[in-house]
């Protein structure tokens, strides 16, 4: 491994393992509990689809006339992703982006989607990011979270854009959920089913492959340039870090529904 990538990898370590062993995870026990989860997460799983297109846009060749790409291993990497996330087969056979599939997920499981359906609709509408944000009542890590992305994906350096698409995406998600499914299933009478595929497409996708390429691309783009690849170093770690503090958030307020009422 290229010895910038491994400098990343020691620095970013205390924050990895601090999401790895994050309290989050003990504090999700019920079906109100994911529930509650997926309604904040869902805003991430949106924001994915930006920073992926951002890559989509700056690495491949998507304006006219068409001219070839340096690198087709890249192109190949990030037409590959577009591909499974934005028109994946969902477990119906019907073609449906990750995005929808989650939606979907929520619905099967009875979660609250109109604050999502809201943002989209203002998004639709021609409203900025960071307003629409304002028109929905979620959490302000939520919007930090949202927020640098698109600070990020509005920087226009695509090294940035992949760091955090490379290191600001973790794989621990649906490990996590599946486990919590299969305990939560045989409590509750409601069906996982979508939720449940959603989580298995991703360890699918999510395989040895992408990993490697994913990091070929920060080494392209950042080549002998010690700025860019300090850049990456320090967006990793904020992409890192608003995961993170998304997660406290997301603890505090379960802590705070389920404390009981004192009479």
């Amino acid at each position: 491994m290229n010895s910038n990538l491994k400098f990343i990898e020691t620095e970013l370590m205390p924050l990895r393992i601090k999401l790895r062993e994050h309290d989050l995870y003990k504090t999700l026990s019920s079906l109100e509990d994911i529930k509650f989860f997926m309604e904040s997460h869902v805003f991430a799983v949106w924001d994915f689809m930006s920073l992926l297109k951002a890559l989509q846009i700056n690495l491949t060749s998507v304006s006219l006339p068409w001219l070839p790409k340096k690198n087709t291993n890249l192109v190949r990497f990030i037409n590959e992703i577009t591909l499974a996330e934005e028109s994946d087969v969902n477990k119906d056979g019907v073609l449906k982006s990750h995005f929808e599939m989650y939606v979907d997920a929520m619905k099967e499981l009875r979660a609250d989607t109109s604050l999502i359906k809201t943002f989209l609709q203002s998004i639709q509408e021609g409203t900025t990011v960071n307003k629409c944000l304002e028109l929905v009542s979620v959490s302000d890590a939520v919007k930090e979270f949202v927020n640098f992305t698109f600070d990020i994906i509005n920087s226009k350096e695509t090294h940035k854009i992949a760091a955090a698409f490379t290191y600001g995406r973790e794989d621990i998600i649906p490990d996590m959920f599946l486990k919590i499914v299969e305990e939560t299933s045989s409590k509750e009478n409601i069906t996982f089913d979508n939720f449940t595929y959603y989580l298995e497409r991703h360890i699918e996708l999510d395989g040895d492959e992408h990993g490697p390429l994913s990091l070929q691309m920060i080494e392209e783009l950042c080549g002998d340039d010690k700025t860019k690849w300090q850049d990456v170093l320090d967006v990793a770690k904020r992409a890192l870090q608003v995961r993170i503090n998304l997660w406290t958030a997301v603890k505090q307020k379960l802590e705070s529904k389920n404390e009981p009422i004192l009479a």
